[in-house]
């Protein structure tokens, strides 16, 4: 029978299956003396007892926060550094976009003063930036009812941000309503030009194709679609007489009855919202500085969109949007056109001196060296509007003049 293997200390072998990697141990203090150099292997009980806790401790806090905030912050950025992972699709929302500010904006653009070529460069430079361009199919209806005007303000206030959105519409004052102020944004022009390219595009539209004008007036008698501009002007027919010259005011005076009334009061308050709430209202005449400057105070939305104009393929498509069959009315008509259109000219010529003054602080020159001379004007009356109202209209309008008392 074979005898057990002693070792130096005596006893029996603490190896009887053969010595550990390295060597059989001299003896058992060497091995000793090897344990102590790992002392971190070493633990009690009651140190196995503490590790559990502190990792149930960890585990019940995860889950807690899980079930009340969302997923750890470990796993966001996870997300961020790898660029794809489903945990935040099963779990929780995203984190929040960064914005750019202002994030809100609108261009209530007035009509015949250049919108449709905005447009074109909007939906060329939202594709570009990633903006949502929220437009409106609605071209006819400026003026709207109380309950028509929350409506649109909840549609554009819920529209995915950062937005621009467009249409023609007099000033909404989202404040009153208890949404955010946008900022706003416009173009205007020389009144009686702007008059003249409305007068004859209703008639004959434009380059675009005579399809356009009649679909958008087909009701329009041959008579009343060939009436010589000079016999409308000086035999005072409706479209040529106040309140229907009373057009650009109203877009920036907003919705109280009061602002389709040619006047001072319309006037003023027109003025009033031009100061507080538009970032910018440019003159067509310089188109190209008003994109200029739209560049420098909106990038994320007109970075780039003075070149882009300029690229000759968009001038082709601009050139398509040119009213066709324009004539120039008699001196005389003019001047019967300066006065009844006086409030008008009192506003375009304080918005281009506005206009300027900011040119002046961006170091851009203007086009016009000195201010053109003014018409002297014989101030009538104002007009009644000729409007129709109901009942419900007039509902409306007894609650907006009790909102716009200030």
């Amino acid at each position: 029978m074979k005898k057990k293997q002693q070792h130096p200390g005596g006893g029996a072998d603490p190896w009887p299956h053969g010595a550990p990697l390295g060597g059989a141990p001299p003896g058992l203090g060497s091995w000793k003396r090897r344990v102590s150099l790992l002392p971190f292997l070493r633990f009690s009980l009651r140190d196995y007892g503490f590790c559990m806790a502190t990792l149930l401790v960890f585990c019940l806090g995860s889950l807690f926060y899980q079930l009340s905030g969302g997923p750890p912050r470990f796993l966001l950025d996870l997300r961020q550094y790898l660029g794809n992972s489903t945990y935040l699709d099963d779990h929780g929302p995203p984190p929040s976009k960064v914005l750019p500010f202002p994030s809100q904006v609108v261009y209530n653009r007035v009509g015949k003063c250049g919108s449709r070529t905005v447009v074109l460069l909007l939906r060329i430079l939202s594709e570009k930036h990633g903006f949502n361009l929220v437009t409106s199919d609605i071209h006819n209806k400026t003026r709207l009812t109380k309950n028509e005007q929350m409506e649109l303000i909840k549609n554009i206030s819920t529209a995915e941000q950062p937005y621009l959105f467009t249409r023609h519409v007099h000033f909404l004052n989202f404040s009153r309503f208890g949404g955010d102020q946008p900022v706003y944004i416009n173009i205007i022009r020389d009144p009686v030009s702007r008059f003249l390219s409305n007068y004859f595009f209703r008639r004959f539209g434009d380059w675009r194709g005579e399809q356009n004008h009649m679909i958008r007036t087909p009701s329009m008698r041959q008579e009343e679609r060939y009436l010589d501009i000079n016999e409308c002007i000086l035999e005072n027919y409706p479209e040529c007489s106040n309140p229907r010259l009373f057009y650009i005011i109203p877009y920036f005076c907003g919705q109280h009855p009061r602002c389709r009334e040619p006047g001072e009061w319309a006037l003023e308050r027109a003025k009033l919202n031009v100061n507080e709430n538009f970032l910018l209202v440019g003159i067509l005449e310089e188109l190209e500085d008003v994109l200029l400057l739209l560049e420098r105070f909106l990038p994320h939305y007109f970075k780039g969109v003075l070149s882009i104009y300029k690229d000759p393929e968009h001038r082709k498509l601009g050139n398509m949007t040119v009213t066709v069959k324009k004539t120039v009315p008699s001196p005389e008509a003019v001047q019967i056109l300066y006065q009844r259109m006086r409030y008008e000219y009192e506003f375009y010529h304080y918005v281009k001196e506005q206009f300027h003054l900011l040119k002046r602080k961006f170091g851009l020159k203007s086009h016009v060296s000195s201010p053109p001379l003014r018409p002297q004007f014989f101030i009538p009356t104002p007009p009644e509007t000729e409007e129709p109202v109901d009942d419900e209209d007039q509902d409306d309008e007894k609650w907006l003049e009790d909102i716009y008392k200030r």
